[in-house]
């Protein structure tokens, strides 16, 4: 049987278990909290057994700290395992079908089971007298299959799941694997987790749960495209697993990109599809690099990944062979937006993402230095996303064009967005309703439209202070006998012209 690193010495069997031991010693730190649930297990006569992601991170990055422990325990019974675990900390029973405690231990959270075999029926019953293969049979993939015993430090391997850490494969156990059509999620987000690609038999498994997929309750889709986003580092591996799985047709707006031609010249790495999952892993990276975590990294990444939906409606082949895609900025809004609908991304997160796929080409349709106008009104149009979060949409856009990405055109942009203090949120607003009404202009739709009108010409560099607001304001409304004169800083928000506005 394959292995992989995790320590020195001979492979040998388990004791009547027909499964492989690798000596791996120091393979796992273990917190106090840890430490001090496997002594209580040990001292009430159980046998506790790291389990799951741990194992398989740990064989990844030897001596490193988990920071997810899962303990399965054999040979105590439900009600002995919690009396056992009582002394080290809080337990509370969040699964007691199948025997899984909480345990909290100095603001530490560890999942304690017991472990599980699968009936003739197909139903899984908690039972502490059962093996370690029969328990790890239930697991989905042959890398999350793996146990670690803290008393012998071995690694407990029955699947081959070392050989498919050492070749970078997801395999599924067994059939098991359809229990839960999610799991076909779970193997993309792993996918982009760890790099790996999926094996053939278990994306031909994985295609006949195709038709499940309409089933599955949004909120658990959305858990694992959330994951993708803020854990993933190969969103491009991720994007080619759900390819080979036909799993990407959960997501018509991603795959319609497949085959969408783009101009060799500037994109030398292949279709639109292709180039959206190498922008995406480019974002990743960009995005560890400035130290997003969470919901901001989710949208740097996905919004990479989306940016060039619009291409799908909006590509075109000139009779001289050139390949256009004008309009696709725009005309990516859209079919964004049905993408993460369809994941069942929360509206916070739509709105971020909206304006960042709608604006990616801004800096590449200003010629030269961009205008402190065109800086500022990108600013505001871009909420609730931000300067700092375009930017690295853009980078990563140009970074995944392989050997064709050209220099970072939003570099000049941000040094203007900086001196604006304009890079997190745009300027306030100068003016408020209450100077209009002070001035008498009555209660009613012309306060906001004259608001929208100073906001603009405040953007487009009409006025810089609140004495300069209240003088354009005094201009424009200057009596109830007279127009006044138009502002000529009152420019559409949505002009982006690099002129030399203040």
């Amino acid at each position: 049987m394959s292995t992989t690193s995790g320590g020195s010495g001979v492979d040998r069997p388990g004791p009547g278990d027909d499964g492989v031991r690798r000596p791996a010693p120091g393979l796992v730190r273990l917190s106090d909290a840890t430490a001090s649930v496997l002594a209580a297990v040990r001292a009430a006569g159980g046998r506790p057994y790291l389990v799951g992601g741990c194992v398989r991170d740990a064989v990844l990055h030897p001596g490193g700290r988990p920071a997810d422990v899962d303990v399965e325990v054999y040979g105590l019974s439900a009600d002995a395992l919690v009396a056992a675990l009582a002394p080290v900390g809080r337990v509370d029973a969040v699964g007691r079908s199948f025997a899984v405690l909480e345990l909290r231990r100095d603001g530490e959270d560890l999942d304690v089971a017991l472990p599980r075999r699968r009936e003739a029926s197909g139903a899984l019953v908690a039972d502490p007298h059962t093996t370690l293969r029969q328990a790890s049979a239930g697991r989905d993939l042959t890398v999350n299959a793996l146990a670690y015993d803290p008393v012998t430090e071995e690694v407990l391997d029955h699947w081959g799941g070392l050989g498919d850490l050492r070749d970078g494969v997801l395999r599924h156990v067994g059939p098991g694997l359809a229990d839960d059509p999610l799991r076909v999620l779970r193997c993309a987000r792993f996918s982009a987790r760890l790099g790996f690609r999926v094996a053939p038999g278990t994306a031909e498994l994985c295609r006949t749960l195709l038709p499940a997929a309409v089933g599955l309750p949004v909120e658990r889709v959305w858990g694992e495209w959330r994951r993708i986003g803020e854990t993933g580092r190969w969103i491009s591996t991720a994007v080619d697993t759900l390819a080979a799985t036909g799993w990407l047709a959960t997501v018509p707006p991603l795959a319609r990109l497949a085959g969408v031609a783009q101009d060799p010249r500037w994109h030398p790495e292949g279709d639109v599809l292709v180039h959206a999952g190498l922008a995406a892993d480019a974002a990743a990276r960009l995005a560890d690099e400035a130290g997003l975590t969470g919901e901001d990294r989710l949208v740097v990444v996905l919004a990479a990944l989306l940016h060039d939906v619009g291409k799908a409606d909006h590509t075109q082949v000139r009779p001289d062979g050139r390949i256009t895609s004008h309009g696709h900025a725009e005309g990516g809004v859209r079919p964004a937006e049905e993408f993460l609908q369809r994941v069942g991304a929360p509206r916070s997160v739509t709105a971020r993402i909206a304006p960042l796929v709608r604006e990616h080409m801004v800096a590449t349709s200003v010629r030269g230095t961009p205008g402190r106008a065109a800086v500022r009104r990108l600013a505001r149009r871009l909420v609730p996303a931000t300067m700092a979060e375009w930017a690295l949409v853009c980078a990563a856009d140009h970074a995944g064009r392989g050997a064709g990405s050209g220099p970072d055109l939003t570099t000049a942009w941000l040094a203007l967005a900086a001196e604006e203090q304009v890079q997190r949120e745009p300027a306030d607003p100068l003016l408020r309703g209450a100077d209009l009404l002070a001035r008498g202009t009555p209660p009613g739709p012309s306060v906001g439209r004259v608001l929208a009108d100073a906001l603009a010409a405040q953007d487009g560099g009409a006025f810089t202070d609140r004495a300069g607001a209240l003088d354009w304001l005094d201009q424009r409304t200057p009596g109830p006998s007279s127009p006044g004169p138009s502002s000529p800083g009152s420019s559409s928000p949505g002009t982006d012209g690099g002129g030399g506005s203040p």
